[in-house]
């Protein structure tokens, strides 16, 4: 699929999503039997293969180091599915939260609180119970929020529609608190080892859809998105005993970190923090775009950042494509001995 083709089809669910229209399917219904079929196949490979599902905990203060009298902690919260979650990895530190911690704190020289409400097995409909779970607490109001979700939407075929509007839903919930908000979009399905052909075919053309029409949703929100597609993307099939973990289907602990150093840039930014010129950079193809072609290129090019950028024009909202460069994800503290309150 192009990109032209991909922005009208991103453009089509997310004003589904905006006006309540009904679900936009992103296969056939033959094909999406088949879809099925071969989803519960790779699942029992991927169950088969796990090591159990207890997650570790890596809530608490990251950067205690950089502690300074009357200044309070940062705040960050994670929300989405397993991936966010840190499925697939059994030490704290290896986890996306604690990694992204540790790195806000060494960038903004000041502690940061995490708090994780991500849940395996999430799809977008469980966000609006992460964000009552997230601004529950009116003296623990976050100043950043990452979101990772759209893997599970994708293989439990929720319509694509319904699954934008949850979480343009919440993004609009958060930054009405006045926080900051970054979106992993879903990733790139179509390498993961226990999915053949033709599901991979489909399963790379689905999430890729939904990754721009998700892009769409959350710009429009006030919010930015970061594609996820290395997360299960190019890296991860060169590199599948590396970047797989034991099930095949979650990231390892290098995974994980790859993935952190795509978005914490992108947290940074948001929060006025990152060393870099925002201007955008010809060079690495970055640029103004009206919103839907943007989020098609970021869907086919892990690590793109998206966030609104001018006023609706003739061809509808405009966004800002940025190409950040990666950096070394600072080594995560260990897991902190005592959580914050």
């Amino acid at each position: 699929m192009t990109s032209m083709s991909r922005a009208r089809v991103a453009r089509r669910i997310a004003a589904g999503a905006a006006y309540g229209g009904g679900g936009i399917g992103l296969v056939g219904a033959a094909a999406a039997g088949l879809l099925l079929a071969e989803a519960q196949l790779a699942r029992r490979h991927v169950r088969g293969n796990g090591r159990g599902g207890r997650l570790p905990s890596a809530d608490g203060v990251y950067g205690r180091g950089y502690d300074a009298p009357g200044e309070s902690p940062l705040r960050l919260a994670l929300l989405g599915d397993s991936t966010a979650a840190g499925q697939g990895v059994h030490r704290a530190g290896q986890t996306p939260g604690a990694l992204l911690a540790s790195g806000l704190a060494a960038v903004a020289e000041r502690p940061v609180d995490l708090r994780n409400v991500a849940a395996p097995g999430a799809q977008s409909d469980d966000l609006d119970r992460q964000v009552g779970l997230v601004l529950g607490d009116p003296d623990r109001m976050p100043d950043v929020c990452v979101i990772m979700v759209g893997a599970n939407d994708v293989t439990h075929r929720m319509p694509p529609t319904r699954s934008v509007r949850h979480l343009s839903a919440a993004v609009r919930r958060l930054r009405t608190t006045g926080a900051e908000v970054v979106v992993g979009t879903c990733p790139d399905l179509g390498t993961i080892e226990p999915v053949q052909q033709p599901l991979r075919w489909l399963a790379r053309r689905a999430s890729r859809q939904l990754a721009a029409a998700q892009t769409i949703g959350v710009v429009e929100q006030g919010g930015r998105t970061v594609s996820l597609g290395d997360l299960l993307g190019p890296e991860f099939a060169a590199n599948p005993r590396e970047l797989f973990g034991p099930d095949h289907y979650h990231p390892s602990a290098e995974g994980y970190a790859t993935a952190a150093m795509a978005v914490l840039p992108t947290v940074c930014a948001a929060l006025g923090l990152w060393p870099e010129e925002e201007r955008p950079d010809a060079f690495r193809r970055e640029g103004f775009l009206p919103v839907a072609r943007a989020a098609a290129e970021a869907a086919s090019e892990a690590g793109t950042e998206v966030t609104a950028a001018m006023p609706t024009g003739p061809r509808g909202p405009w966004a800002l494509l940025k190409r950040r460069r990666r950096r070394r994800v600072p080594e995560p503290e260990a897991a902190p001995a005592t959580p914050s309150p």
